[in-house]
């Protein structure tokens, strides 16, 4: 039987399970009347009263696709496949569709791939659950390009970094092949996420993404990320980092070599959030759609400390929601990660894993058009 569709969500009584989310929909909804199915549609994100920013990209900008992957292999830590769950259980999915006024379109379900993931995986290339994490991110990439290809904005809910390797790689594709352009990243994150598998010190491919996808690292064979081509990856023109401040000796020589726009905790603090982002935004120019990939380890442990790699000194909620609201004032928003959420870090009894949920959701509804007026 076919997944349900989300367009009809509502609210959770309780958390749903690990996996599945069908729990929250509400096959009883109460479909739209005569008059707002014919009502005409605005170009702009959300509704009238959050956003009237309009898009320059999407060809329907009041459809929200959503990708919800419960996918952990890209690290060792588990608990961050129980992320979307998560999300979704504080009702961040009703918000976006009540509140800010999308229509969604996917299927209720938590996605695991428990399917692709193999028996056996040994390290190739140095690489941690290679087979798995390629094999995953293919199918990430399929799903996010089912939606982009459409002209609405991807949301997706993960997981580790490493699922960015399909979330770009798919909506990339689809860029170029609706709009014949290609796309920027803008790569939210306390950590630079560029190793190759021969620089990587852990093994783990959620430090690698970025090198697949601007193509530093490659590889022919179809299980190892073969799959990937030129029309799944970016340019590093295009590619611009905001949060860094844990970066890799291997990754400083990268970024630099490569000339990639990147901006440290130390250019936030020397500049304010608000320079820096006039400063990325200039970079990648005014014409060009945005991926916004946010890994949630960007923000302080004090806001976010249910992740699995926390580094001290990072931005503020606050700093964070801006960064999001800017890139959707831009109009140039095609897609966005949210990432590494950890519930199951947290102790016992502690608030940490509620606040870490809060704060991801925030981000997200300022990417997709909140606003504090």
């Amino acid at each position: 039987m076919s997944p349900s569709r989300i367009d009809d969500y509502s609210e959770p009584a309780a958390p749903p399970s690990k996996k599945t989310v069908g729990a929250i929909l509400d096959p009883t909804a109460t479909p739209p009347t005569a008059a707002a199915a014919s009502s005409p549609r605005r170009n702009t994100f959300g509704n009238m009263n959050t956003s009237l920013i309009e898009s320059k990209f999407l060809s329907h900008p009041d459809e929200l696709g959503i990708v919800a992957v419960g996918f952990s292999g890209g690290q060792c830590k588990p608990g961050v496949d129980a992320a979307p769950s998560a999300l979704i259980a504080s009702g961040l999915l009703t918000q976006i569709r009540d509140e800010l006024g999308y229509k969604l379109h996917g299927d209720d379900t938590v996605h695991l791939y428990t399917d692709l993931v193999p028996a056996a995986d040994p390290p190739f290339r140095n690489m941690k659950n290679p087979r798995a994490v390629s094999s995953v991110t293919e199918r990430i990439a399929e799903q996010t390009y089912a939606h982009a290809k459409e002209g609405r904005l991807v949301l997706t809910l993960g997981g580790d970094h490493s699922i960015a390797i399909g979330t770009v790689g798919g909506t990339a594709k689809a860029i170029r092949e609706r709009l014949g352009r290609e796309m920027a990243v803008i790569w939210v994150d306390a950590h630079a996420d560029i190793n190759t598998p021969e620089t990587s010190g852990s093994g783990n491919i959620h430090g690698m993404p970025v090198s697949f996808l601007t193509g530093l690292a490659r590889e022919e064979k179809e299980e190892f990320f073969g799959w990937m081509k030129d029309e799944n990856r970016i340019s590093v023109k295009k590619l611009v980092y905001i949060g860094l401040r844990d970066v890799d000796v291997e990754e400083k020589r990268i970024l630099r070599e490569h000339g990639i726009k990147a901006f440290s905790m130390f250019d936030i603090d020397r500049h304010g959030i608000g320079r820096v982002m006039e400063m990325a935004l200039g970079h990648i120019g005014t014409d060009t759609p945005i991926h916004l990939s946010f890994d949630v380890d960007a923000l302080d442990p004090m806001w976010a400390p249910s992740t699995g790699t926390p580094v001290r000194g990072g931005l503020t909620l606050r700093e964070g929601d801006y960064i999001c609201e800017c890139v959707h004032e831009t109009g140039s928003l095609i897609a966005v990660d949210l990432v590494e959420v950890n519930p199951s870090l947290a102790p016992a009894n502690d608030t940490g894993a509620h606040e870490t949920v809060r704060a991801g959701c925030s981000l997200v509804r300022c990417a997709l058009g909140e606003s504090l007026l």
